[in-house]
């Protein structure tokens, strides 16, 4: 029927999510409404909120999106998408896999005692700190930072740090000041030393991870995204992490096997750049390869040129 289809196009526009009050003026009445809730057509996300079923997403950021648009719509206008889920909304890398909760920031006095999902957070935040996402409304990513810091371990924050300057959501410029913002605030004493572990020039969380082995183990890397060149002076490739003294490059392989030290897996590009540029060692560390530290750190130490 044509209610049914204005209201289902309506809540497309939002991820595929409409509250009881916006289906109300689409013309679905209240036992119509019901109607399609036994069906299962619409699926209840929270109170008086509904997911129209055949915009059900098939994809995590859909899933996610919809999630966020649920919660701000059973919150209130006054519900901000805040810490983890902001930084899931600038598609900041480093966190885990999203385990579906939905982290708002509302003023103490709309709080509804989280419930389906939804964490609550009752931090200050200034109105220009808080910014639109299509429907939805979200922390800076300048503000978003400052929240996670607090609320995370320091491997993921240094991830997400890298992953807003890579972007270029913030600027290195603007992080000594984000990071005294954040003085007094719970967990801020904690993470101040982080912001300047950051480096923009990563790419990858894993990369990010080597690195901050490499620097707690006392040999961090002398360059992230070293640049080579062959006899000629041409560019030939550009590593991610170089120790100068032991001609020894690391890489970050997102999707390899493990290598034994001494050992490396043959490829192309690792091929190339042997070639060109006589001397050099090549290693690629894996995501298994973080569950052992010391055996990243007796390879990055054990390969100086003599």
């Amino acid at each position: 029927m044509d209610t049914i289809r204005a209201a289902s196009a309506f809540a497309a526009a939002q991820y595929g999510v409409i509250s009881r009050r916006q289906a109300l003026r689409h013309g679905v009445t209240g036992p119509l409404l019901r109607s399609l809730v036994r069906q299962g057509a619409w699926l209840p996300l929270h109170r008086d909120v509904y997911l129209v079923g055949e915009h059900t997403s098939a994809t995590e950021r859909g899933r996610l999106l919809a999630a966020v648009t649920a919660a701000q719509l059973a919150w209130g206008p006054a519900a901000v998408a805040s810490t983890h889920t902001a930084a899931r909304l600038w598609r900041l890398r480093g966190l885990p896999p999203w385990p579906g909760d939905v982290h708002l920031t509302v003023p103490a006095s709309r709080s509804r005692r989280g419930g389906g999902g939804v964490v609550e957070h009752f931090w200050a935040t200034g109105p220009g700190e808080v910014t639109v996402y299509g429907p939805l409304r979200v922390t800076t990513p300048q503000r978003t930072l400052r929240d996670v810091l607090v609320d995370t371990d320091r491997a993921t924050a240094v991830c997400l740090l890298d992953s807003a300057l890579n972007q270029g959501l913030v600027r290195a410029a603007d992080l000594p000041a984000l990071a005294a913002a954040n003085a007094g605030r719970p967990g801020s004493a904690r993470s101040r030393p982080w912001w300047t572990l950051a480096d923009g020039r990563a790419r990858s969380p894993l990369e990010t991870r080597i690195r901050l082995v490499c620097v707690d183990g006392g040999v961090p890397p002398d360059a992230v995204r070293h640049p080579f060149h062959d006899a000629r002076g041409r560019l030939v490739a550009v590593g991610a992490l170089w120790w100068e003294d032991r001609r020894l490059l690391v890489e970050a392989d997102e999707g390899g096997r493990s290598e034994p030290a001494g050992a490396p897996r043959r490829d192309r590009r690792r091929d190339a750049l042997e070639l060109a540029v006589p001397g050099i060692r090549i290693v690629r560390f894996t995501w298994s390869d973080l569950r052992d530290p010391d055996r990243i750190l007796s390879v990055v130490r054990g390969l100086r040129v003599r």
